[in-house]
């Protein structure tokens, strides 16, 4: 068990998760700063560490209202996804489908590869997502028109 943390350790030294110069700050809920999503309107996002728009690790919250639907999109990287609270439906492809989605409720963990479409939805309850990438991210939505980054 030992041996396995400090290789765990050494890696994340090696490759700056999180800095080994600096213990990182711990994130208790209450301290969270929820901040508008730049992307999706109507979606909060509250930094961990990192930042998702440079190289490196990064990780966040990502706070979704009851019906939010996000369109068919895919990013430049891999996501690793675990759901903190609610349930978020995931589907893969190209044309958003709720028939074809994956319920994931909290305590779930999914993985979205870089460049493989992929959509999701809320029902009745908002959902709380942890999302941690490899940096910098990119978001491509499959229908050009569905970006809200071009209204």
């Amino acid at each position: 068990m030992r041996k396995g943390f400090l290789v765990l350790l050494l890696l994340s030294c090696i490759f700056g998760v999180p800095s080994c110069a600096t213990a990182p700050s711990p994130v208790l809920p209450a301290n969270l700063q929820w901040v508008d999503s730049q992307v999706l309107p109507g979606a909060k996002n509250a930094t961990l560490a990192g930042n998702p728009a440079q190289p490196g690790f990064s990780m966040w919250r990502s706070s979704y209202p009851a019906n939010y639907r996000v369109p068919p999109h895919y990013h430049s990287v891999t996501e690793y996804v675990t759901v903190i609270s609610g349930t978020i439906y995931n589907g893969v492809g190209e044309k958003f489908d709720t028939a074809q989605g994956t319920a994931y409720p909290a305590g779930s963990f999914f993985i979205n590869p870089a460049n493989h479409p992929h959509y999701f939805w809320t029902t009745d309850r908002e959902a709380v997502l942890q999302f941690s990438i490899i940096g910098p991210l990119g978001m491509t939505f499959v229908n050009p028109a569905d970006d809200p980054r071009r209204r």
